[in-house]
Formats: structure tokens, sequence, C-alpha cells
């Protein structure tokens, strides 16, 4: 049965991933109505080969809306979430407003599909370092639950927005061309460089961003017990994350098993030539569906330690394809 659906900051990085993906997937889509700031009201974005105006969110803009898909930040989420709920609608969060709230399914649908039935008007779509680390990883878990795991992230500037996207590039010709470079969006130059501070550090040294890959792989493994320790680096790539994973599991496993496992599981690829020269990177990745594992080798400072590298476009998998999959769940 068709949906009347609405996209909450369409005009931005996620949310034009989002109407692309509705029309790739061909989800069933009644009505479309496209959401923005006042600022970007007024514009025309395509929707299946026809032009669709941006109209100003308001209290108002959910009546006769049956999903709404929200990437507009966690301050829009939370000023609107009562509205979507009232108009009967269901909202499916991109941002961080909900994600830990009792009550509020956490689902990356590779992992965790049967969340889903629980929602009470609000699905919250994960972090995008998280739902490309857990579509590796759950494949082995069910083959022996994961204790620990160290992750090293290197994030495409994409995760922080369009303009950042531009800053990059904007900044790699300036340098070339020897001119000054004045970050905006990010706390320091970011081409030709690397930065290890995403979000805002807390009072125990860890940035907020890597606390999300904690407390958020506990909620949507449904393990209170594994132990997950990251460092989230932004690296000036344009397009797709990419982790460093160490993971312990409680039985040892062989490479064998776990490459046959990622080879049967949903939404992952395997990348694994490492003697042909094959194995995951950002920039053949971006665009693509799937989560792509390579690199899968016995951690030699563990006995039941594996050790994965793991990337996945994050403004596709990781925001805008999950929250369209959850769409379709629903």
């Amino acid at each position: 049965m068709a949906k009347n659906v609405a996209i909450v900051g369409a005009t931005g990085a996620v949310g034009q991933e989002m109407i692309k993906v509705l029309e790739k997937r061909n989800f069933p889509v009644k009505n479309i109505k496209l959401l923005a700031s006042k600022r970007s009201a007024g514009k025309d974005l395509l929707f299946k080969g026809e032009k669709v105006k941006v109209e100003e969110l308001t209290t108002t803009s959910f009546k006769g809306v049956d999903i709404a898909l929200f990437s507009a930040g966690g301050a829009v989420s939370k000023d609107f979430a009562k509205h979507v709920i009232d108009a009967g609608a269901v909202m499916i969060d991109n941002s961080s407003a909900f994600r830990l709230e009792e009550g509020v399914p956490l689902v990356v649908p590779e992992v965790n599909p049967e969340d889903v039935k629980w929602h009470k008007g609000i699905i919250s779509n994960p972090n995008c370092s998280t739902i490309i680390m857990v579509v590796a990883i759950n494949p082995i878990y069910k083959l022996s639950r994961i204790k620990r795991i160290v992750a090293s992230t290197y994030q495409a500037v994409s995760g922080a927005g369009a303009s950042a996207m531009q800053e990059c590039i904007d900044q790699t010709r300036d340098f070339l061309n020897g001119k000054e470079i004045k970050p905006v969006n990010f706390a320091h130059q970011i081409a030709f460089n690397l930065i290890p501070h995403i979000d805002t550090f807390q009072e125990n040294l860890y940035t907020r961003e890597e606390m999300k890959m904690v407390w958020e792989t506990r909620k949507i493994m449904h393990d209170d017990q594994i132990k997950v320790a990251a460092t989230t680096v932004r690296v000036p790539v344009l397009r797709s994350h990419s982790e460093s994973l160490m993971i312990e599991t409680e039985k040892k496993l062989s490479l064998e098993q776990i490459k046959e496992a990622i080879l049967k599981a949903p939404g992952v690829i395997l990348e694994d030539e490492p003697q042909n020269k094959v194995y995951p990177m950002p920039f053949f990745r971006a665009g693509k569906d799937e989560v792509s594992v390579g690199r899968i080798r016995y951690d030699l400072s563990s006995e039941t330690g594996i050790m994965l590298w793991v990337v996945g476009d994050q403004l596709l998998k990781g925001a805008a394809l999950n929250a369209v999959q959850i769409a379709e769940l629903l």
C-alpha cells in the first residue's frame, strides 16, 4: 500500500540521498512532501523525474503523512516529534535526539529488524559509524558472542554535511595554490590532514562520537556487557567511512568460518584477496549500498581476536538507506 512520505531536511546531504534511495528502491510513495527551513523553501528538487517544491517546515506539515524521514539535526527532531506523532505519522529520525531513549527502537534492519515492532511513533537511525560496524560484525556475533571491540574510524567529510564536503575541496585547491586556509566546519584544516576530534569531548576524554559507538552498539545488539573502545578520526575523503576493528569473541573462530558467514549475510560483501590487492577502499565504495569487509586476519595479541577493515558509504547505509530500509520494515 502506497504511503505519504515527508522528508525533513530535504535539501541537506542526507535528505537528498533519501530522495534518491526512495526512487532507486521503488518505495511505494503515494505523495512526497519535501520540507526544510524557511531559507530553503521554494527550491525545486526532482523525484522520479518530476519537480517537487520544497516547503517550509511548520507544525502543521505532517497532516496526512504516514512516514516522516528526519535529517535536520537533533533540535529540529525534538521540536517536531510531538507534531509528527499527533498527526498519526511515524518519525524515522537520523539525529541522535532519541537514540538512547527507552521506548525508542534503534534499528539496523540487517541486525535487529524485530525492534521496529515496539515503536511508539519514533524509530531512531543509529550513528553512521555504528551502523557500518554492526552490519559488519553481526554475522560474526551469530557464530560467537563478541566480548570486546576496539575501533578506529576514518570518517569522510560528508559526515559533517554538504558544506563540509565543499570546504575540503576548497581547502585542497587553496593549499595547492598557496592560499591561506581558514577552517569553518572543522576545528583545523582538513585538507592533507587528519583530525582526531569528531563531536564534543566528554569527561572521560572520549568524544561523543566515540561514546555513541559504545552506547548504540549495546542497544542494537541487545548486549549491555559488550566492551567497546573507539577513536574516531576525520579524514580528507569525500564519501564513505572506513573502520579498523579488533574484535574478541568468546569462542575461537577460524577465518574460513568468518568469511563464509559474511558471504551469506545481508547488506555486507567480502572484498578480501590481499594477495591480489583486493580490499575495501572508500573511493570505490562511494554510492554503493553494501558495507564491505576485508583484511580479515587473526589478532596476534589475543587468543580469540580477529582484525577487520570495514568500509561503507555513510550517506547511504550510514544514513539515508538505513532510514528507508526501516520505512520498508514498517
